[in-house]
């Protein structure tokens, strides 16, 4: 089940208002996405379809999967030259893809081992032979929880107005990390709780050879170095 802030509607469609517009985060994959011989893509946990609009307007063919129908009635309304799959990870069909990513905390949601694996066997189940699956995980080691302090914020958001949102780390408990958004808006609060499970590179490693995948490389993400992994692999 999705939290709710990805599957309320409420606050599916406040998320990217708290979001660096710009993303460099993306950049990456944008240009993954543009190596010789990638027609097909696919975005796993596409979220309010941020990358996959962007992946679109390369001319790509695009599919963009999340199980939380509130973030992809925003993907939706970004852009129609995707096509939108309402179902998990896990419940992907065969696709033909030539690559597949998941990027932000998608990985991290996943937490237990039968649920990563299912993950990533519907991801290899959805790319080609030979095709490639790019995700991104925070380091362990980094301790990223350490600096995560309670935090107020403020938005004005068209056609909902003002909107506040208030962080806070609930409980660390490792390899778990849960924490809280508090939305206010106008009268209404909102909350929603997440945790995050942080894997070492041979826990993800094995996931992915146990799916059909062969580990290829594992590197910096170039906005976060040290903070955060990219993994690369091949069906």
């Amino acid at each position: 089940m999705p939290d709710p802030i990805f599957a309320d509607p409420r606050l599916a469609v406040v998320y990217d208002a708290f979001e660096d517009p710009l993303r460099p985060d993306l950049d990456p994959y944008l240009a993954r996405a543009q190596a010789a011989g990638t027609r097909r893509v696919l975005d796993v946990g596409c979220g309010t379809g941020v990358l996959a609009a962007r992946l679109a307007g390369l001319d790509l063919e695009v599919t963009g999967a999340d199980p939380a129908a509130a973030s992809l009635d925003v993907a939706r309304a970004r852009c129609d030259a995707v096509t939108w799959l309402h179902l998990a990870a896990a419940d992907l069909p065969p696709l033909d893809a030539d690559l597949a990513v998941m990027t932000g905390n998608v990985a991290q949601v996943f937490l237990t081992d039968d649920d990563l694996l299912a993950a990533f066997e519907g991801v290899a189940r959805a790319v080609r032979p030979g095709g490639r699956f790019v995700l991104e995980a925070r380091r362990p080691q980094a301790r990223a929880w350490e600096t995560w302090v309670p935090a107020v914020e403020h938005r004005d958001v068209p056609g909902v107005g003002r909107v506040r949102r208030d962080f806070a780390l609930l409980d660390v408990t490792l390899p778990f990390v849960s924490f809280r958004y508090t939305v206010r808006l106008g009268d209404e609060v909102v909350v929603s709780d997440s945790t995050l499970r942080f894997r070492e590179v041979d826990e993800l490693g094995e996931a992915l050879r146990r799916s059909g995948f062969v580990l290829e490389s594992v590197g910096q993400a170039p906005d976060r170095p040290g903070l955060e992994l990219v993994v690369e692999a091949v069906r």
